[in-house]
């Protein structure tokens, strides 16, 4: 069985398919997924998913992409994620692709849940774009070590894949190590420990190859795992049971079903 690490079910795009969903995941051997948090005002509703659905988990965060809203708490972070299918602090990070000029909330807000992250027990689920160094950098200051987590949809250098390792964090692969012009993660993927890699669609978006440029969803996850078999020449069948393995192991409060 394969594990969707990251997906975004709550979006506009799953509201009125969500059986059909479900129903092609348990097709394509995926059992489960991890429903990602992106903003508070949201998270109710990724929230309720989990709770409806014994294989689905939910994770509270704000995306580093969303300017002007009200800033969480260490506190506030840390009280909602003490819900028992709240299995990880994030969506969070820092993204200088989309956003310019002074971006130290963003630095801020990302240090905050690290804190919580710690505080919780419960690890981070990071995004990075554009903003390797500080990324690494705030990690490494707030001890980011500590909580540990994922790299989610990585495609920087094997150097950054590295230095995350290195702090206990896993890499997760999405769609994009399809593409054919994904010669850089193809090499990341090709040589960093298979029991540091977990894979997942970010759906609605991200669809791999041949799906490409329509609406992903987490039964497509199947399609990343298997590029990864590929790439490192083996079977579909222990990539499967590696990242479901990884999964598990890193968000420990996520209960088998």
């Amino acid at each position: 069985m394969l594990v969707d690490s990251h997906c975004h079910l709550n979006f506009p795009e799953f509201t009125e398919n969500i059986h059909a969903v479900r129903q092609l995941m348990q097709d394509s051997q995926v059992s489960h997924a991890l429903c990602v948090s992106v903003t508070l005002d949201k998270f109710p509703e990724v929230l309720a998913l989990a709770e409806q659905y014994d294989n689905f988990y939910a994770s509270v965060g704000v995306h580093p992409d969303y300017e002007n809203i009200d800033e969480p708490s260490v506190d506030e972070l840390f009280k909602l994620s003490l819900h028992p299918k709240v299995v990880a602090i994030g969506e969070t990070g820092l993204d200088y692709f989309r956003l310019t000029g002074d971006l130290e909330w963003q630095r801020k807000r990302f240090s905050t849940h690290i804190r919580a992250a710690i505080l919780a027990d419960k690890p981070l689920i990071i995004h990075t774009r554009s903003a390797a160094d500080d990324t690494l950098r705030i990690m490494q200051e707030e001890g980011a070590h500590q909580a540990g987590g994922v790299m989610h949809c990585l495609t920087e250098s094997m150097e950054v894949a590295q230095k995350a390792i290195e702090m206990g964090f896993y890499i997760s692969f999405s769609g994009i190590v399809t593409f054919k012009n994904a010669t850089q993660l193809k090499e990341v993927a090709r040589a960093i420990p298979l029991d540091k890699i977990l894979v997942e669609t970010d759906s609605p978006y991200l669809a791999p190859v041949p799906f490409r440029g329509k609406t992903n969803q987490p039964a497509y996850v199947k399609y990343v795992a298997q590029e990864i078999a590929d790439l490192r020449g083996i079977g579909l069948e222990a990539v499967m049971q590696a990242t479901t393995h990884n999964f598990f192991n890193l968000f420990k409060h996520a209960k088998i079903q």
